[in-house]
């Protein structure tokens, strides 16, 4: 794994928290930041991914395999429509 440093400006309330949460967690400041920014490339990321997807997607086609969905099967019991 490579590493490189960043000299990061936190507002010294959002750094006050994120060290009480960093040792809550049993882990260390610069652990907790590095969590959290593979938190929101991960969150991001997954926008992007699942805009691509509906830009491929066809809604007709959706609508037609939702509209056959269980014709050829019974409710499981518990499952039933009241």
């Amino acid at each position: 794994m490579t590493t490189s440093n960043y000299a990061l400006r936190l507002q010294a309330s959002l750094k006050s928290q994120a060290e009480s949460l960093a040792a809550e967690e049993g882990t260390t400041l610069n652990q907790f930041i590095n969590v959290a920014v593979a938190e929101k490339i991960a969150a991001l990321r997954t926008i992007e991914y699942l805009k691509a997807r509906a830009a491929r997607g066809n809604p007709a086609d959706a609508l037609a395999i939702l509209e056959q969905a269980g014709k050829d099967e019974r409710a499981a019991e518990g499952d039933e429509v009241r």
